[in-house]
């Protein structure tokens, strides 16, 4: 399981790399090309416009044909996007070049795929470590991004980003198997299901709402540190390196708390509450002119997305049937991209508009009534336990009984391990229940 889930975890990373580097080298757009604060903002993120376009279409084809080919044609897509961005010679190209990225769409297939190679109890172990990996990808983003824009130019960047995602492409090909071949059950296939599940619902929004920060956050955070600090893009990581340190300290106890407690609904409210706490500090700061309760407040930020992103994908996996995950997370993928380009389109017309501590009071509201919603939606999620059955034990008619038993929330057959899987509710259902019904 491991050097599966480490291999995707790679490929997942190496990509997630490639669309974050760009975002700290904001300032260095509007220099290098003579543009605007709005057009800078559409080049850090206009990946996720062509994200939004197809994330969904990349996730339910994906749940139709092999997942691992749907990831290679994403990642060639993704490489060929990352040459047009370094040999851009004004902002409209290396706008299309980021445009082209965005459309290798595959975030929700990756997460898909590991889904499916990971049987559901270890699943929540392999979500998180492809969570960490996106998370450690954001923040060597955030360091190596302005260090290597700032001393070498924004062509290494995406020439970094080009040969990380064609390493992935190896790893793919290599380490990774293909998708296993699994037979559904169901009376209901219909896509609708998915958007009749709140809990999905408030998880998709906060995939908006977190991107949107993400994106958001660094737009404006790098334009004010070089407008009313004088600090260069190439000091930046002395400002974000202690803020990576303080999320991957709260990035294990988070976890713990979520995967094993269950506590899942209020460890993303505490990472809702440090948003809050880094805005006001934000706003706080501005108004007072001091850098380093402005730098704190980033730090925090860090702590807040560092909580979130590690569980997320984890969550969303929960909730859907196992052959509308592919589905489901493509769409969750989606919202997240939805959020990233309106964080790129918002940041810099914004901040060209408002003042920073009118933004921040702004994202501080936002927040507290994203906190409300989840209060009141979001539930954690059932304590459900899996049973596998080898699949030449059972015929045909006894496996079709499974489909009346009270309890049982769902059961597929994995042809290529030939076991049948059995997911069912412990609290009105034993495993010797079950068994009885098949004799």
């Amino acid at each position: 399981m491991f050097k599966d889930v480490f291999a995707l975890t790679l490929v997942s990373s190496f990509r997630f790399f490639g669309l974050f580097v760009a975002l700290p080298a904001i300032g260095l757009y509007t220099d290098a090309f003579s543009t605007s604060a709005f057009l800078a903002g559409i080049a850090a993120g206009g990946y996720a416009i062509t994200q939004i376009i197809f994330q969904t279409p990349f996730g339910i084809w994906s749940d139709k044909t092999d997942k691992k080919r749907v990831i290679a044609i994403g990642l060639v897509i993704f490489i060929l996007g990352s040459l047009v961005c370094a040999f851009s010679n004004d902002i409209i190209m290396l706008i299309i070049g980021r445009f082209l990225q965005g459309a290798g769409a595959i975030g929700g297939v990756i997460s898909a795929q590991i889904a499916d190679l990971v049987r559901e109890e270890k699943r929540s172990k392999a979500m998180a470590m492809m969570g960490a990996g996106i998370f450690i990808s954001f923040i060597l983003a955030m360091i190596l991004g302005p260090l290597i824009a700032g001393n070498i130019g924004l062509q290494a960047i995406f020439l970094l980003t080009a040969l990380l995602n064609a390493i992935a492409l190896i790893l793919l090909l290599v380490r990774v198997p293909p998708t296993p071949k699994i037979a559904y059950t169901y009376h209901n296939t219909d896509f609708i299901n998915i958007l009749k599940n709140p809990s999905l619902q408030v998880l998709n929004l906060s995939a908006l709402l977190q991107k949107f920060l993400m994106i958001f956050t660094f737009v404006i955070v790098g334009m004010e540190l070089k407008k009313h600090f004088d600090i260069t893009e190439s000091s930046l990581w002395e400002i974000y390196a202690p803020g990576a340190i303080l999320g991957l300290l709260s990035l294990a106890p988070a976890s713990i708390l979520a995967q094993k407690k269950g506590y899942f609904k209020q460890v993303l409210l505490v990472g809702i509450v440090a948003f809050v706490l880094s805005y006001a500090l934000i706003a706080y700061a501005s108004y007072t002119g001091s850098l380093w309760l402005f730098v704190f407040g980033i730090m925090v930020f860090f702590v807040g997305f560092s909580i979130h992103e590690p569980i997320m994908q984890t969550l969303a996996s929960r909730y859907p049937k196992a052959h509308q995950k592919g589905s489901a997370l493509g769409f969750f993928t989606t919202f997240g991209f939805v959020g990233s380009a309106l964080g790129a389109l918002c940041s810099g017309m914004l901040y060209e508009s408002l003042s920073l501590s009118s933004l921040s009071m702004g994202v501080v509201i936002v927040c507290l009534l994203w906190a409300a919603v989840m209060i009141v939606w979001l539930h954690n999620p059932n304590n459900e336990k899996n049973l596998y059955l080898p699949i030449d034990s059972y015929t045909q008619a006894h496996l079709q009984n499974l489909s009346n038993i009270p309890g049982i929330i769902e059961w597929y057959i994995n042809t290529t391990q030939g076991v049948v899987i059995v997911k069912y509710d412990d609290k009105l259902l034993s495993e010797s229940e079950i068994l009885t019904h098949l004799t």
